[in-house]
């Protein structure tokens, strides 16, 4: 079988895309946790829905609770649940995480006062969501880290799996050990491999960039057709369930601009309180 070349890979440092700042010479794990929220949107809305997510709050989460956005996606909806948008933003740990819950939740409202603005906007164009929070595996790169590295995808994968109590790190290591160059070849690069906490390390959830959609095609071929790629087939199959849908970058999303959202991406308009 003919596989499309990959030319995906670190760029020269000169060459590396703006994130808020360079990966720290020598770094070896990831010590963030991550929000990961399943958006349903309400009728055409999604474009409304992600600008607003990332131009409009990313900045302000930014700067009041040091959280970064990991990534803004539309779903595609032959794929998958449609319309929605999968949102992840990265935490500095748990810590950052709960100072940043208890920010949002101090007032007797449950939101503050920069949040409810944005939620009663946000409320025009979703109707609700599932969110969860993942802690990723300690070897996988942060969104500073993979911005500085170029990885991007025309098309991303998005898989699900449940695994038996306790045995999300073991599939992690997998992923990396088995799952990353079988899936190479294929123009597909790991963006992250995260399990869900307070789930019993009972559910994973594997992002992949990939390359273009014929890339997505050959491989999609080669799981019935290739022997090491059935064999990692079989590793996923293996888990109590899994999941692939596909998803695509919101226009602001940082590995697609390189950056994080910023305040000048804002349509003019919309302010702050």
């Amino acid at each position: 079988m003919e596989r499309p070349s990959s030319h995906a890979g670190p760029p020269d440092k000169d060459s590396w895309p703006a994130c808020r700042t360079r990966p720290t010479p020598g770094r070896d794990v990831n010590d963030k946790v991550y929000t990961h929220e399943l958006i349903d949107i309400i009728g055409p809305n999604r474009p409304n829905y992600m600008h607003h997510m990332t131009a409009n709050w990313s900045p302000i989460a930014q700067e009041e609770r040091h959280q970064l956005c990991f990534g803004v996606w539309g779903t595609v909806g032959t794929t998958g649940r449609w319309p929605q948008v999968v949102n992840m933003w990265e935490e500095d740990g748990f810590d950052g995480l709960a100072a940043g819950l208890g920010h949002e939740l101090g007032r007797p409202s449950l939101q503050d006062e920069k949040l409810e603005k944005w939620w009663k906007e946000a409320a025009n164009y979703r109707r609700g969501g599932f969110d969860r929070v993942l802690v990723p595996a300690p070897w996988t790169r942060t969104i500073e880290q993979l911005c500085a590295d170029g990885v991007k995808g025309q098309v991303y994968a998005h898989e699900t799996l449940e695994v038996d109590p306790g045995g999300a790190d073991d599939f992690l290591s997998a992923v990396r050990d088995e799952g990353v160059p079988t899936l190479a070849p294929f123009g597909w690069q790991l963006v992250g491999a995260l399990k869900t906490s307070m789930h019993a390390d009972s559910q994973c959830i594997v992002i992949w960039a990939i390359e273009s959609w014929q890339h997505w095609a050959e491989y999609e071929k080669a799981v019935y057709a290739d022997p090491a790629v059935r064999a990692w087939r079989d590793r996923q199959w293996d888990a109590n369930a899994f999941e692939r849908f596909l998803m695509c970058d919101a226009p602001l999303s940082p590995m697609k601009i390189g950056r994080q959202p910023a305040r000048s991406d804002r349509h003019e308009g919309w302010t702050d309180l």
